[in-house]
């Protein structure tokens, strides 16, 4: 099984995640209502087992939620993915959400990248801050080792360019990590 494990204490957060790139029971607990929403819809679409649950300094604002959330979750997600090897290792897809869309490409090639071109239109989506959905994503994208390209052209609800971005990652990654054919690693090089 592609699974991991991790543990992750702060003076601003403590975070526990466990997730199988296999499948398997899904259980998210943030203290962010539509995060929590978010990253269910995410492990579902991927077809990923998560069990994630953060306790933040919600009092402060979103941020050291978001940003230490997508540092385990990255940083599991890329114990679970081990060497990178025996993977497609590529994935793009492109999600509609009413008037939204959210096109994303990926690498899992060790080499964290983050483009995020997404202009979203309001502020606030319920109880959660636009403002750290990047945030969010550039940590998850360097601790995983993935480059990860977000383009939302366009879209004038945030909760559904948001939810857009948090399919269509999903589905790329769900792509990328389909077990190849030989078990090789796709480079010339041989190693990733």
């Amino acid at each position: 099984m592609r699974d991991a494990k991790i543990e992750r204490n702060t003076k601003e957060t403590q975070i526990k995640c466990s997730i199988c790139l296999d499948g398997g029971e899904i259980d998210v607990k943030t203290g962010i209502g539509f995060f929590d929403h978010m990253i269910i819809a995410f492990a579902h679409h991927a077809g990923f087992g998560l069990k994630l649950d953060v306790k933040g300094d919600l009092e402060v604002d979103n941020h050291h939620t978001a940003e230490d959330t997508g540092i385990v979750l990255g940083t599991a997600f890329k114990k679970a993915i081990g060497d990178f090897s025996g993977i497609e290792r590529y994935g793009s897809f492109s999600i509609p959400m009413d008037e939204s869309l959210a096109n994303v490409s990926l690498d899992l090639s060790n080499r964290p990248f983050l483009v995020f071109n997404a202009k979203l239109a309001q502020e606030i989506c319920g109880d959660f801050e636009t403002a750290v959905c990047e945030e969010f994503w550039r940590a998850f994208a360097m601790n995983a080792g993935i480059t990860l390209h977000i383009n939302v052209p366009y879209g004038n609800n945030a909760h559904h360019q948001i939810e857009a971005i948090f399919k269509a990652v999903a589905h790329a990654l769900k792509i990328a990590v389909t077990p190849n054919a030989d078990g090789s690693t796709l480079s010339t090089k041989g190693v990733l």
